[in-house]
């Protein structure tokens, strides 16, 4: 892809902000966050850089389940604003720069929506197949429960409707009959309406659970559940031909490269516009307990290449619990061993209830290397709220809530004044990211670092005859780095973070030398002579 085909295809290099309007900011002094305070609060994200703005669920809700658990799809749960304060928010967004996205969590309703109550009444209710029913759990019906902690089977049953309903999550979420062609009428429905009022796309919760049908009678019968995937992207490229669907889907490569709708390696995507690099993130965390990048450049060099209009979205952590189901069990044990080795750090034994900076014991030198990790990977960076000021996590709060704890003002002020803080590296962090196209839009090759510097991760991405080479150091240790750079004999490298360092010159074999501090991190930019 050419840098000068991007006109619409913003999300290539995007900086995308997540957060949670309840405990974001509070514009009326009620103790909750509303829409209102995160309005007041935009030119935070302004000054960070930040040019996508993701909303978890603000739909009205029962709050059993952090907001995914939804009774009105089309309207603002009131204790957070109305929808003439969410139409003034995506407008001052938009004044500063940012889209905006939401939430698509439509798997599963909360079991007070109008249609669940409707459909369990009778079997005759127009709104009965709209979510999936059996006299008998199936045996050939899903496995594997999301929250073993709360729930022994992913089928409930229901009393007044006489039958079992499946429920992927909580009992008290009834997933939804995607293979319904109501229901993927009506899903098409809240999507345009809220493109019609501003948003330029969605993050697409729980993508494989979304398109389930085992279980279903005559599963086998049923449509394709990708050709339904690919029906929502056409609708939404009409709709709105800049629009986004961010997919959460934890899959191995090969398995998440059939929701781009596209096997990569060119042409365009017909289903996801991005999906979550999953695999990279917990390798990440696998390199960071054994201080040895090899786990990730490994992993990076096996990952399919997107669609040319498809990315993938990095991130270091998110809203749930830091899974880390894909890595084997050994590894695993390695990572909670480094990170989260109090039983109460951890979440039904596949993850981590914790914020990156308590894990690495607040090293300043660790946590500002893997930020830098984060906006130099061939990928879209995905942040989350609280991480450009090193929020912690709080461990009194009950699961993961632990990582939702509202957003410290306080400190961020306090950092808003010192140059030198993890704010201020976070901006330039951005700014550069910005700044180097070849991060976003060129070809990756990961680099061998040298014979002695296996903790090293190192990258170039090449762009129109521009590239940019990457060195991340995930040992304490100082090691000399001396990648053979194909193609940039002669030149010299400059220093992207500090303009002011020396160049770095490449000898005529290629070859790049210089030393790393311990956890250093360098961006090299080759310029003739």
């Amino acid at each position: 892809m050419r840098l000068t085909q991007t006109g619409d295809l913003w999300w290539k290099n995007a900086v995308v902000y997540c957060l949670d309007i309840e405990t974001f900011a509070d514009g009326d002094g009620d103790g909750r966050g509303d829409i209102r305070g995160l309005i007041q609060q935009i030119d935070h994200l302004d000054r960070l850089g930040v040019t996508c703005l993701w909303l978890m669920p603000f739909f009205p809700t029962p709050d059993r389940d952090d907001g995914y658990d939804i009774v009105d799809f089309y309207g603002v749960d009131p204790r957070l604003g109305s929808l003439g304060d969410m139409v003034e928010l995506v407008r001052t967004a938009r004044d500063r720069g940012m889209r905006v996205i939401a939430d698509l969590v439509v798997n599963h309703t909360s079991a007070q929506h109008p249609w669940f109550q409707d459909a369990r009444r009778s079997r005759d209710s127009r709104y009965r197949d709209w979510y999936v029913w059996q006299d008998e759990p199936p045996a050939d019906g899903p496995q594997g429960i999301v929250f073993p902690d709360q729930e022994t089977s992913v089928w409930n049953y229901d009393e007044e409707a006489g039958q079992y309903y499946l429920h992927r999550f909580y009992s008290h979420q009834p997933d939804l009959n995607v293979a319904n062609p109501a229901v993927r009428d009506e899903i098409a429905r809240v999507m345009g309406f809220w493109m019609q009022l501003g948003l330029s796309g969605f993050r697409v919760d729980a993508v494989p659970f979304l398109l389930e049908t085992s279980g279903q009678d005559d599963a086998t019968a049923l449509p394709d559940p990708h050709d339904y995937l690919a029906d929502l992207g056409a609708f939404l490229r009409r709709r709105n031909g800049e629009a986004v669907l961010l997919g959460e889907v934890n899959l191995s490569y090969p398995e998440t490269m059939a929701f781009f709708g596209h096997d990569g390696g060119g042409g365009a995507t017909r289903e996801l516009t991005m999906c979550f690099d999953f695999i990279g993130m917990q390798q990440l965390y696998l390199s960071l307990a054994r201080g040895d990048a090899e786990p990730l450049a490994e992993t990076l060099r096996g990952r399919p290449a997107p669609p040319e209009d498809g990315q993938w979205a990095t991130f270091v952590r998110n809203h749930d619990e830091l899974t880390l189901d894909k890595l084997t069990d050994a590894q695993r044990q390695e990572v909670f061993a480094a990170f989260g080795p109090d039983e109460d750090m951890q979440l039904y034994g596949r993850g981590l209830r914790r914020r990156l900076p308590p894990m690495l014991g607040d090293d300043q030198r660790r946590i500002r290397m893997v930020y830098s990790l984060l906006f130099s990977l061939p990928g879209t960076p995905v942040l989350y709220y609280g991480e450009e000021i090193g929020m912690a996590e709080d461990l009194s709060l009950p699961g993961r809530f632990a990582v939702r704890s509202d957003m410290d003002w306080a400190a961020t002020r306090d950092q808003q004044a010192d140059p030198g803080s993890l704010l201020h590296w976070m901006r330039l962090l951005v700014e550069s990211y910005r700044a180097c196209p070849e991060l976003a839009w060129g070809r990756c090759t990961v680099l061998d670092p040298g014979p002695d510097a296996r903790g090293v991760f190192a990258h170039r991405c090449d762009a129109e005859g521009a590239a940019v080479v990457v060195l991340h150091h995930f040992a304490d240790a100082e090691v000399e780095v001396a990648p053979v750079l194909t193609g940039l004999a002669g030149t010299h490298l400059h220093d992207v973070l500090d303009p002011r360092a020396e160049p770095v010159p490449v000898d005529a074999d290629g070859r790049m030398a210089l030393t790393l501090p311990p956890y250093g991190c360098r961006w090299l930019r080759a310029a003739d002579g």
